[in-house]
């Protein structure tokens, strides 16, 4: 067993199943270079370290980290919910919110999906299933709109030692129910934590979705997510993700289109720099008449690191009227930085509409001889037309949301030397 698995293994405190569930994952062990799904993320240095759960109590943090942050907010530091610094003010109601360790302690947790993860690429969902002991569980009633958006939040900082959590959200939207949720994911000094998280978005007919996550984590940080959503009739899903920090960050989005007429809009920025590692992959699934989906990513690797991309979509057998345009465009700013894209179209119906692409290349030369003959220097005419690049996804979403979105972009880019 690798050192990761190991010290993994020592924090768990649950049932027979759940130890069925860590015993399965111990077995399989963690993908290799053979493992189609993890082909471009090497495994080898995260096997060899090991991980102690945080402390019961949450770390103090200055508050002023918050400031920009409005109520409702739901806090969590080094993985453990900061009761002292959330505020769920603002909410409906009817709006059902709270810690899934409040729900464990009460010994139940409806809603939440029984599925197992088998194979050997998906361990650290399975490895989530089993020791997951903290998350944000939220279910907004049918016809209820959530005007004000809600925050959920999520702060390292450092311990005694390398800290590892596990964290599994549900999320749940009734029938015509809308929400705009907005994730933070934050450090306040250098750390190389582990963050372990599933998430389970479940949208009924007609609901609305708008979901922005910018993920800021600290420079040694390791970021695993998988997101697993279903859309039913009409309902609209409408997410963009910043990977902005971490050493390495991996996000595996899976959303399933099942009911007809079911949108999705789900829209990226990978931003690479230093050493850093960044892997997206994306499983879309149409299983309905007439359903959309436009996928947005865009890519940059500088100094020495590592943006890989997958882009996977499937149009089942009659999903007819299916519209799926996927792109994913790439600046390579150095000589020793890496990008990997695959994008990957499987259709097995008749009657779509569906286009994928992607492209890996440089600064277009004409458009910097223009803004040069303009008097810009080359360093800035670069910078300009980076930022240019990158801010196209955001396109998504707009107001104050997308400003948000906008002013933490540019920060991680001006960091990283790109604009």
């Amino acid at each position: 067993m690798s050192a990761l698995l190991d010290s993994l293994a020592t924090a768990f405190d649950g049932d027979a199943a759940r130890r069925g569930l860590l015993d399965e994952a111990l077995r399989g062990g963690l993908p290799g270079p053979r493992s189609e799904a993890w082909k471009y993320t090497s495994l080898r240095a995260l096997e060899r370290r090991a991980f102690t759960a945080a402390p019961v109590e949450p770390a103090a943090i200055d508050a002023r980290l918050l400031e920009g942050i409005p109520a409702p907010r739901l806090v969590f530091v080094n993985g453990r919910h900061a009761a002292a610094l959330s505020d769920t003010t603002g909410l409906p109601a009817a709006v059902q919110l709270r810690p899934l360790s409040t729900a464990l302690e009460e010994g139940a947790v409806p809603g939440l999906p029984e599925r197992r993860y088998a194979r050997s690429e998906d361990v650290f969902a399975c490895l989530n299933t089993a020791l997951a002991g903290e998350g944000a569980l939220l279910r907004v009633p049918a016809g209820t709109a959530v005007e004000t958006p809600l925050h959920l939040v999520f702060v390292s900082v450092p311990g005694e030692g390398d800290h590892a959590w596990h964290h599994r959200h549900l999320l749940e939207l009734g029938e015509g129910a809308s929400l705009s949720l907005v994730e933070h994911h934050l450090h306040a000094g250098d750390n190389a934590h582990l963050g372990n998280t599933l998430l389970h978005v479940r949208l009924a007919e007609r609901a609305r979705l708008i979901h922005a996550r910018m993920q800021d984590d600290a420079a040694g940080f390791t970021s695993l997510l998988r997101t697993e959503a279903t859309l039913a009739g009409e309902a609209e899903y409408h997410r963009v993700d910043l990977e902005l920090g971490a050493a390495l960050s991996r996000h595996e989005l899976n959303v399933r289109l099942e009911g007809d007429r079911a949108r999705l809009t789900a829209n990226g920025v990978l931003l690479g720099d230093g050493r850093r590692h960044v892997d997206t992959r994306l499983g879309i699934e149409h299983a309905a008449r007439d359903t959309a989906a436009g996928l947005l990513w865009r890519g940059v690797a500088t100094d020495r690191s590592r943006v890989v991309f997958h882009g996977g979509i499937r149009i089942h057998a009659g999903a007819d009227g299916t519209d799926a345009q996927l792109s994913n465009k790439n600046l390579l700013l150095s000589a020793n930085a890496e990008i990997d894209t695959q994008p990957v179209l499987v259709i097995d119906a008749d009657e779509v509409q569906a286009a994928h692409g992607a492209t890996v290349g440089q600064l277009d030369a004409n458009a910097l001889f223009y803004l040069r003959s303009r008097g810009l220097p080359q360093a800035q005419a670069q910078r300009l037309l980076s930022a240019a690049f990158c801010h196209e996804p955001l396109r998504a979403l707009d107001g104050p949301l997308a400003q948000t979105l906008a002013a933490a972009l540019d920060r991680a880019l001006d960091s990283a030397g790109v604009a």
